[in-house]
């Protein structure tokens, strides 16, 4: 619902304040985001957590915007950077921007990390745990943990050579039928992992 509230600035289908905080009375704004973080931080941003080819030209376009007029509006930023888009995905594309800047603002990766690990902990052997994930960001750092330990993916070995991971894989990952994904195109991306403590 926070995406359809043309407030928020969770949008780009609407003129709004650049927010896209989760809880509106914490944290950095997206705005406040766009206009201090240096060209090196926003070429990492969009790259890493919108997977954007261009994040580079992206961050240029923002830098050098910003110096004539400061963001704080969402219509003022999609004009910025329409013109880098091209017109097929311009959509698409334009909602991985949007995605990479909300995930900052609101710590959505950190805070992931830190469940899982909470998880990890709590859970006693036998024990199940169900992630459901919407986007490949997400359902990477959940993969990792469920098939290495750690949500970086490293492969730690002991001396007999067995990779010790607190989970085993049950079952295979579980994605949208097609049904699901007409009644509902936000589940297109959706997976679902079922991990079983050792």
């Amino acid at each position: 619902h926070h995406f359809d509230d043309e407030t928020r600035g969770f949008s780009f289908r609407f003129d709004a304040p650049l927010d896209m905080r989760m809880n509106g009375r914490a944290g950095q704004t997206a705005a406040e985001l766009l206009n201090t973080a240096s060209e090196e931080e926003l070429t990492r941003i969009f790259r890493l957590y919108g997977e954007m080819k261009n994040a580079k030209q992206i961050a240029r376009a923002i830098v050098k915007a910003r110096a004539n007029e400061p963001f704080y509006r969402t219509g003022a930023f999609v004009e910025c950077i329409r013109p880098l888009l091209g017109a097929a995905r311009e959509k698409k594309d334009m909602a991985k921007v949007f995605q990479a800047l909300r995930i900052v603002v609101n710590h959505e990766m950190e805070a992931l990390e830190e469940m899982l690990q909470a998880a990890s902990e709590l859970l006693a052997p036998g024990g199940r745990l169900v992630v459901l994930t919407y986007h490949s960001l997400e359902d990477r750092l959940v993969k990792n943990l469920m098939k290495t330990g750690n949500v970086e993916g490293k492969v730690e070995q002991d001396i007999y050579g067995t990779k010790p991971s607190p989970y085993r894989m049950v079952g295979k990952v579980a994605v949208a039928s097609r049904e699901e994904q007409e009644e509902n195109p936000r589940s297109r991306s959706a997976k679902l992992r079922i991990g079983e403590k050792r």
